[in-house]
């Protein structure tokens, strides 16, 4: 199989290369992580390598492969859920486009008006 056929395996083909040669899927899984990337556009691909990096130490740090889901898994919902997640940054968005001003913006603001001419 060349590498790029990554593109047509589905779970099962997956999940039967993880079994049947585990460093071909290593191999697989390596390039189709790098096509991703590769595919991004530039100003995306520094973000994403560092955030491959990341998902990288913590399935190092996993002592088991259900370990290192469940590790990925809280970093996923600290991303959506946590402070500057997702949900945040909508719900900061919900409260400016309803005309509020944003969550913690306590400063006082100065409104200068410009006159028409």
């Amino acid at each position: 199989m060349d590498v790029r056929e990554f593109d047509e395996m589905d779970f099962d083909d997956w999940s039967t290369c993880a079994t049947a040669n585990p460093e071909r899927f290593e191999a697989l899984r390596l390039a189709a992580i790098e096509a991703v990337i590769a595919d991004a556009s530039a100003s995306s691909q520094t973000r994403l390598r560092r955030m491959q990096w990341r998902i990288d130490q913590e399935r190092r740090l996993a002592r088991t492969p259900m370990g290192a889901c469940l590790r990925l898994s809280r970093m996923m919902w600290q991303n959506v859920a946590g402070p500057d997640g997702l949900q945040a940054r909508l719900a900061e968005l919900q409260r400016v486009l309803e005309g509020s001003p944003p969550a913690g913006d306590s400063r006082p603001s100065n409104v200068v008006a410009f006159g028409r001419d």
